[in-house]
Parts: C-alpha cells; sequence; structure tokens
C-alpha cells in the first residue's frame, strides 16, 4: 500500500509518497499552483490513496472525483505547522503509514468535513451572538433586503478549469453578474480566469489561501490566510483587493469573527444553498436553489474543488427559472442590506 500526502505552501504544492514500511519508493515532487490537474494524475499513477491535512481543503473533491481514497489528518496526529504552509508532505504520509485508523476516511457526499460536522455545528451556534454584532455593524451578510426581488449568485473555491470558465460562458449568455470567492493558492495559477471574471463585470471575493477549518488557526494564521490570498486574487485578477470575504464551510467561532472584524472585510455567508459540491445531479442542483431562493438571497454554488460540470448544467435552469419569478441579479457587493435594528437582526445561520 502507498499513501500520498498533498501539503501546501506559498508557492504551490509538494507531494510526498511513502509505502506501508514508510520507505520512499520515489522522490518528493513539487507542483506549482497552476498545475493541480498534473498533482492528481501523479498521485493516481504512484499511490494507491491520498492524504492530506485539515489546512487543505481544496483538493480532496478531486482526488475523490478522479477515484482514489482521500483520507484527513487532524492536528492532533501531526507535528506543529509551521509560520505559514501545512505540516511537510512527508510527516503527513507517515502519519497514514503509522495509523491509519487515526486519520478519517473522507466521503464524498460529506466532503472535507466527514465526521466533523456536529463539530462545527456547535462552533457555528455558538457564534450567533457575535455573528449578529457583526451583522448589526455591516460587517456581515447572509441575505439581503427581502422586500426586494434581487439575487446575488455566488460561487467558491475557484478558480478551476474547465469549470470555472464554463461557469463564466454561462453568465456570459444570459448577461448576469456574479461574485466568485477565490482561492488565494490557485488565483496565480489561473489569472486568465480572474482577469475574465472583472472584464465581464463580476465581483471577485476572498476564499483563504488554502481552504482551512478556521477554528483551528491562530489569529496569526487567520490573518496570513485572508491577507495572502487578497493580494494574490489581487494580482491576478488586476484590480484591487476584495473587500468580501467568505469562510470556508460557513465555520466561525466568536473569537474568529473578531479577529476578521479587526481585519475589516465583510464577511459574507448564504442562505440558499444546494450542496452542490456533493454532485447530487443538475435536476436537484436546480431545484434545490429555485425551493430555498428568496427575494435578497445569497446563493452558494461552487466552481471549484472538484467535478463541478454538474453544477454548469444546472445553472441556466436556476438563472432562467428566477428571471422568470421576477428577480433581478446583483453581485454581493450590490445586494441592498436587510432593514434591520441592532436589536432586531436577520440572520441565518447555515
Amino acid at each position: 500500500m502507498r499513501y500520498a500526502a498533498v501539503a501546501w505552501g506559498a508557492d504551490g504544492y509538494q507531494v510526498a509518497v511513502v509505502d506501508e514500511h514508510g520507505r520512499q519508493p520515489v522522490e518528493l515532487v513539487l507542483f506549482g499552483r497552476g498545475r493541480l490537474a498534473a498533482l492528481v494524475a501523479y498521485v493516481r499513477t504512484t499511490a494507491g490513496s491520498a492524504v492530506v491535512d485539515s489546512t487543505n481543503g481544496i483538493v480532496d473533491g478531486q482526488l475523490m472525483a478522479a477515484g482514489l481514497p482521500v483520507y484527513r489528518a487532524d492536528p492532533h496526529v501531526l507535528p506543529p505547522r509551521p509560520g505559514f504552509g501545512s505540516v511537510p508532505a512527508i510527516d503527513i504520509a507517515r502519519a497514514a503509514q503509522r495509523d491509519l485508523s487515526a486519520l478519517t476516511r473522507l466521503e464524498r457526499h460529506r466532503g472535507t468535513q466527514t465526521g466533523r460536522e456536529d463539530e462545527l455545528a456547535a462552533v457555528i451556534a455558538r457564534s450567533e451572538p457575535a455573528l449578529a454584532a457583526a451583522t448589526a455593524a455591516g460587517r456581515c451578510l447572509s441575505h439581503g433586503d427581502r422586500a426586494r426581488p434581487e439575487v446575488a449568485l455566488t460561487f467558491d473555491d475557484g478558480p478551476q478549469p474547465p469549470y470555472t470558465g464554463q461557469v463564466l460562458d454561462v453568465l456570459e449568455r444570459y448577461g448576469v453578474p456574479a461574485t466568485f470567492f477565490s482561492v488565494g493558492l490557485h488565483a496565480g495559477g489561473h489569472p486568465d480566469e480572474l482577469v475574465r471574471m472583472r472584464e465581464q463585470g463580476h465581483q471577485v471575493g476572498n476564499h483563504t489561501w488554502s481552504h482551512p477549518f478556521l477554528q483551528e488557526l491562530s489569529r496569526t494564521e487567520l490573518a496570513d490566510q485572508v491577507q495572502r490570498a487578497g493580494e494574490a486574487v489581487a494580482t491576478a485578477s488586476g484590480g484591487p483587493v476584495p473587500s468580501c470575504f467568505r469562510p470556508p464551510y460557513g465555520s466561525r467561532t466568536p473569537q474568529v469573527i473578531g479577529w476578521l472584524r479587526e481585519l475589516d472585510p465583510t464577511v459574507v455567508l448564504w442562505d440558499a444553498e444546494a450542496e452542490d459540491w456533493a454532485m447530487p445531479g443538475a435536476d436537484v442542483i436546480a431545484r434545490r436553489i429555485l425551493d430555498r431562493a428568496r427575494p435578497g438571497s445569497v446563493i452558494l454554488l461552487h466552481d471549484g474543488g472538484g467535478d463541478r460540470s454538474q453544477t454548469v448544467a444546472a445553472l441556466p435552469p436556476i438563472i432562467e427559472g428566477l428571471l422568470a419569478r421576477g428577480y433581478r441579479f446583483v453581485p454581493v457587493e450590490a445586494l441592498t442590506p436587510p432593514v434591520s435594528s441592532p436589536s432586531s437582526v436577520s440572520i441565518a445561520i447555515v
């Protein structure tokens, strides 16, 4: 049995492979930020399974889509992280070789969150008062004004060819704007996609550098994730540093919300999603969004992080269905905030 571990850093990914005896049958291989497809192909040919750590939530979906068993290594089975980046790939691989049962086998329909759903739900629930305060202060948005027939299409986890380009094709055909929350680690590898977003009038947001669980990070690590991703997106797109930020998985704690307020982005959540990342089928994705969208909705879809062909196929019926209801599409930054007072804040916890 061979285990291929994927680590991330400032310049891309490294892959280390060990066998069941802990030996390295091949040398460490580095993949730049635009070479994720090559990384997936390499892992398929060199190992029977793959391992990622919990600060890397952006490659597991593509590895699973390629038919590989994928495991997540959490902090308690790994050495401390360096200042920026995951622990070295060889340490992640040897954690799997030592005791695979200490790792979590990811399930495609549950994604990177597999086994942590209850924990995420608990920390999100504890964060409700802090989120309400941030919303009242205009630093967080889950939806817009319920009295206005406007909605915001948003896409997470890109850019990822070919799906980001296919989403942009559909949006261009219908002439509707959207907001793309891009991962910094991939932004520099696909600048053409981000330039096209800007040129077509879409908004580009920040979705961290490597898609980690935010509750695991120190303040410095969180700041690095947000600031480095913002700079990468700005450089790749030729536009300003994004003012809007979406936390991966919607994860937050009261402390994380406080840190984000210090960093000063507007935190954007959502109130209508289809769990398209689980690939339930294009018809299911479209039906869920059409059933759940309301005036002012922030709609969550994905253009990266795995096989997004079903999302691309679902997009025309979603757009046509919402247009038929009289909705107007706007970028998140143009969404009219809900009318509320600090003592009566409308919040969607998802």
